[in-house]
């Protein structure tokens, strides 16, 4: 048998190649290849009389059959249960990440103890952190009397081997799987070959015993989950706990959810105490915003089935550069760009010769193209200097042609509106049935020089062009 060459594995994605190279063509890392040493043939395999390996035939199913939803372990905590899609899947696999200090350990803490309580047997596995330092986090929350196993530990083998022992657990947390590491892989602990093949032997006794395991990951200073790739496509779901520093609230946010949607978020305020629950995203990140001020509209929002009002700011400014500055703080650099080109070109605005900052208020990120025309009403009254109605909201996705076009669910986005206050709506002409519009005047825009020139007509002193 022809000996295997090395093998370089890239520390940023896990591309593999035979030979070592400055630069990973898969992620353009540079210097981000180094040697491992392969897995080892796995012992008492099947093989035929030629010395090769030999499968097995199993039996294929049809399509049709019976079905049932899965059973659900309820967390206790109402915004977290709303993001997995009901609860725990028992046997499935949760990757959750985020930047370091945003409250990923407060909220796996924070479930942990409610489902302790409930009489089930958690284990909370911590690699970064000494049994003492967990305890102090549950003291300052007040969870130091729930029932949770804790175990400060990092070699997978051990950790397995624990498992085993008594009851089958119904919630294993390792915080964090880039601190595992397991003794049948031959590589340094914290190496790509190290992370898959722990979450591999962590995966394989979840689906084994029947519990659900929480991995917490590392990000970049992109905010993508550090590591190889393939451990995002070998979990049931990927969940993303979002939010700023100067801002009290975070966002839990799924990426990926074989068990549930992928578009719900939830929201948490950090306090004291650990993290609450915020029932009214809404009236959070509405709250103490100006309403004398030109430049800020507030956007009718959709995040999953939940309705969501947030507050566009704006600011154009005239520049001394040669090019002027975007910045974009929530939301997409390049809509902005394609929302200033069509103003620019439809509208007859000039904003070559400006800055523009835009802000989604609240530190909230913004998905959706229906937050178009809001943007476009921010950026208009800023350069204008019209105030904006403040009991009015916004929202419909712009064209390149500069025409307005409608956006799905508009009946809830104005009950959302409505039930907060709001007196009126500013959307898209035509479309679905809005139905009563949800006792909101409706005024409908089929163009974005029609939402320009009622902006201009509110303008106090200077002509918007």
């Amino acid at each position: 048998m022809a000996k295997r060459g090395p093998t370089y594995i890239c520390q940023a994605c896990g591309a593999v190649y035979h030979r070592w190279q400055g630069k990973c063509d898969a992620c353009g890392t540079w210097s981000s290849l180094s040697e491992e040493a392969q897995a080892a043939p796995v012992p008492g395999g099947r093989t035929s009389s030629n010395g090769k390996a030999r499968g097995r035939v199993f039996a294929l199913e049809t399509l049709k059959g019976d079905t049932q939803d899965a059973p659900r372990i309820k967390a206790g905590i109402g915004e977290l249960d709303r993001v997995t899609g009901g609860g725990f899947v028992p046997g499935s696999v949760l990757l959750i990440g985020g930047n370091p200090g945003i409250g990923k350990s407060t909220l796996l803490m924070q479930a942990c103890a409610a489902l302790a309580l409930s009489g089930r047997r958690v284990v909370y596995v911590s690699g970064e952190e000494s049994t003492g330092q967990v305890r102090l986090r549950a003291e300052r929350m007040g969870l130091a009397e729930s029932p949770v196993d804790l175990a400060a530990e990092t070699n997978v083998e051990d950790i397995i081997a624990t498992l085993g022992q008594g009851s089958r657990p119904a919630l294993v947390v390792i915080d964090s799987i880039q601190t595992m590491w397991s003794g049948e892989v031959e590589s340094a602990p914290g190496t790509v070959t190290q992370v898959r093949g722990s979450a591999q032997a962590l995966i394989r006794y979840a689906k084994t015993s029947g519990a659900c395991l929480i991995l917490v990951g590392h990000v970049t200073k992109d905010g993508q989950i550090a590591g190889p790739r393939v451990v995002e496509h070998m979990v049931d779901a990927v969940l993303s706990f979002e939010g700023e520093g100067a801002h009290a609230f975070r966002i839990l946010r799924a990426q990926k959810n074989r068990f549930g949607p992928t578009d719900e978020i939830g929201v948490f305020e950090m306090t004291g105490m650990g993290l609450s629950e915020v029932t009214n995203p809404s009236a959070l990140f509405l709250a103490d915003r100006d309403q004398a001020a030109p430049g800020a509209a507030v956007f009718a929002g959709i995040e999953g089935t939940r309705p969501v009002l947030v507050e566009i700011q704006a600011l154009v400014a005239p520049t001394s550069l040669g090019t002027p500055r975007r910045a974009v703080v929530g939301w997409e650099n390049s809509r902005l760009a394609m929302v200033l080109a069509v103003l620019e070109t439809h509208g007859g605005l000039k904003l070559g010769q400006h800055d523009v900052y835009l802000n989604v208020a609240g530190g909230l990120r913004v998905n959706e193209p229906a937050a178009d025309l809001a943007v476009a009403a921010a950026l208009v009254s800023s350069l204008s200097g019209a105030i904006l109605p403040p009991e009015s909201v916004y929202f419909g996705e712009i064209a390149l042609s500069g025409a307005i076009r409608p956006v799905s669910v508009a009946p809830a986005r104005l009950r959302e509106a409505s039930k907060l206050g709001f007196e009126s709506a500013l959307m898209p002409s035509g479309g679905a049935d809005t139905g009563d519009g949800g006792g909101l005047m409706l005024r409908r825009f089929g163009h974005v020089t029609e939402l320009v020139a009622d902006i201009a007509a509110r303008a106090p002193r200077r002509d918007v062009k």
